[in-house]
């Protein structure tokens, strides 16, 4: 186990920010994360579990204990001629099982490939991209309760929905992930449906899971700054949701707005195409701005604080607020 005091995390969240955490643990199995859950002093301070930190912002520095899981490892639980169950430890970098399945052929997350973060909390997010969320291979979760119990939640009981899960759910106990069950399919069916795939792939025969997922890379390094280079937390908001009433007003207005009808019949609609109206596309104040390439990402271009990006995020909801009257919500996790 890994205990160390006044830890930097600025290796620990994708904008970079230069906070400090009171506290900062590492388990490396399942014991050790029992141990610290019974330990008197860790009840007594606020706690964090983080994995990358690819979708939190911190305002300060944090004044209790940061948890992270060492547990790694990708291993096949199961296998039938159609299919392939990995079971994958929580800290496991996502993009790696992305790629290691591609490498072995199997099907269902490549559309999934190149986003940032680790396991765990790619279950706890539902990530999701072009046409594919990871709920729709995710088979089982293997998880820890605060009073150290540990528990699976099948698929049903994560409760998924559009970048939101039972264990973002402030309403229900916090939960500690540990290891995550994919199921993948060995006759992959890809969906290509979104941002030109087809077309980008039209040369390639026979299209292979790796072909899908190269592509995929590509049309996201164009898109996306690199968080290695430019601090940021990908799509900094949630597409809003918006009923066919709001929506046929909003179609009126402004015909070319890009929507997507949902089956409880409401409407979800581009955040990025919101804001990019409203101005913000490239727009920078200081050392924060709107990345030039896709207007969903917020950058910290070099010494902003969590506040400054905070306020900049505020201004874009006010602007969207007022000219569309829509409310835009953040994705990323305000900590502080």
């Amino acid at each position: 186990m890994r205990i160390e005091q006044n830890f930097s995390l600025e290796r620990y969240n994708t904008f970079h920010l230069p906070v400090h955490t009171r506290w900062f643990v590492e388990y490396a199995d399942e014991t050790e994360l029992e141990r610290v859950l019974q330990d008197e002093y860790f009840q007594e301070l606020p706690s964090l579990h983080i994995g990358g930190g690819s979708n939190l912002l911190f305002l300060d520095d944090f004044k209790g204990i940061i948890l992270h899981s060492a547990i790694r490892g990708i291993r096949v639980a199961g296998e039938t001629d159609d299919a392939v169950w990995l079971q994958v430890g929580a800290a496991e970098t996502w993009d790696h099982v992305t790629a290691w399945a591609a490498e072995n052929g199997w099907g269902g997350i490549e559309n999934l490939s190149l986003i940032p973060g680790e396991t765990g909390a790619a279950a706890v997010q539902n990530i999701g991209a072009y046409g594919a969320e990871i709920k729709d291979v995710l088979e089982s979760v293997e998880a820890y309760l605060p009073t150290a119990e540990k528990r699976i939640f099948t698929n049903e009981a994560c409760r998924y929905g559009y970048r939101d899960s039972y264990f973002k759910d402030e309403n229900h106990a916090p939960c500690i992930i540990t290891s995550v069950t994919l199921r993948l399919t060995k006759q992959p069916v890809f969906n290509l449906a979104y941002n030109n795939l087809e077309e980008i792939l039209a040369d390639s025969a026979p299209r292979t899971v790796a072909k899908v997922r190269e592509a995929i890379i590509r049309i996201r390094r164009e898109k996306l700054p690199d968080p290695d280079k430019w601090g940021n937390a990908g799509s900094f908001f949630v597409n809003p949701v918006v009923s066919q009433e709001q929506f046929s007003r909003l179609k009126r207005d402004y015909p070319s707005m890009p929507s997507y009808p949902l089956k409880d019949g409401y409407v979800k609609l581009s955040a990025g195409w919101l804001i990019e109206q409203c101005g913000f596309r490239g727009k920078r104040v200081g050392a924060t701005g709107v990345y030039e390439h896709q207007a969903l990402v917020i950058v910290n271009y070099g010494g902003a604080t969590g506040n400054e990006i905070a306020l900049f995020a505020e201004n874009i909801r006010e602007a969207v607020c007022q000219r569309f009257g829509v409310t835009l919500t953040p994705e990323v996790k305000y900590i502080s």
